[in-house]
């Protein structure tokens, strides 16, 4: 069983940066895709960022390509977000997810590929 702690949410001004961080104690995660996905009140939950703990292989949507960041910290075994120059259009719950499960890299995107899922973490952005 993979458990997913995410912590770093909060509330920042338009063109600030916030730092996500999703840990687990499981040895396993360290060999896992993991990825964040968002959820706006009122809208479907979608793909922020993924990244292959074994390739290094990252995805981004095309909305936080260039702001956002995602990495991987074996020792510490976490996976963080760092996001910069953050707008409106950001302000979502997000959450991250961790799989095992062979599958094409443009599974990442969708969100019934991770079997673990962390709690949802809160940013706002104030304009």
């Amino acid at each position: 069983q993979v458990q997913l702690d995410k912590s770093g949410g909060g509330l920042v001004q338009a063109g600030g940066s916030l730092r996500l961080s999703c840990a687990s104690s499981s040895r396993t995660f360290s060999t896992s895709i993991t990825g964040w996905f968002r959820q706006a009140p009122g809208k479907e939950r979608e793909p922020v960022a993924a990244i292959s703990w074994n390739s290094g292989n990252t995805y981004y949507a095309d909305s936080v390509r260039g702001r956002f960041t995602i990495s991987t910290d074996k020792a510490k075994n976490t996976v963080y977000l760092q996001m910069n120059s953050l707008n409106a259009e950001d302000t979502a719950t997000y959450y991250c997810a961790a799989t095992h499960r062979p599958m094409a890299w443009a599974a990442v995107r969708t969100s019934g590929s991770y079997d673990h899922w962390g709690q949802g973490t809160q940013v706002t952005v104030s304009s």
